[in-house]
């Protein structure tokens, strides 16, 4: 079984976020709750049992049906982080973007110094008939 990362933090617990949200829109089950968040039930059951986490989508659309902030539902889900980290390697080039930038530039600029070349060669008087 996968665990997501969020999971290793000892106070995670989005059973207690999503059993709050259940008594405060007065709903029955699960099935109730993921109608009134308008996704499929299987994402609910998931979170429950820790194999998905509380996405930021779903969390804004938890925020929008219950009026309740952002950071109170992170806090009823044991969510303490104060900042959210992209990984490394987000963001970052793949090796082969990299390398195709590199060999483009190397290519312009052997261009520019053909061109350079080229203009420094030429008669001074250029395309102009005298």
């Amino acid at each position: 079984m996968a665990h997501h990362a969020l999971a290793s933090q000892e106070s995670y617990n989005p059973n207690h976020l999503l059993d709050i949200l259940l008594g405060k829109m007065q709903l029955k089950n699960d099935a109730a709750l993921s109608r009134m968040l308008e996704v499929a039930p299987p994402v609910i059951s998931k979170i429950r049992h820790h194999r998905l986490p509380v996405g930021a989508s779903l969390l804004i659309r938890m925020h929008e049906v219950t009026g309740m902030s952002i950071r109170d539902l992170r806090d009823l889900m044991g969510d303490r982080r104060t900042k959210y980290r992209l990984s490394d390697a987000q963001g970052r080039p793949k090796p082969e973007e990299k390398a195709a930038q590199q060999a483009a530039a190397a290519q312009q600029q052997q261009g520019q110094q053909q061109s350079e070349t080229a203009t420094s060669t030429g008669s001074s008087s250029g395309n102009y008939a005298h």
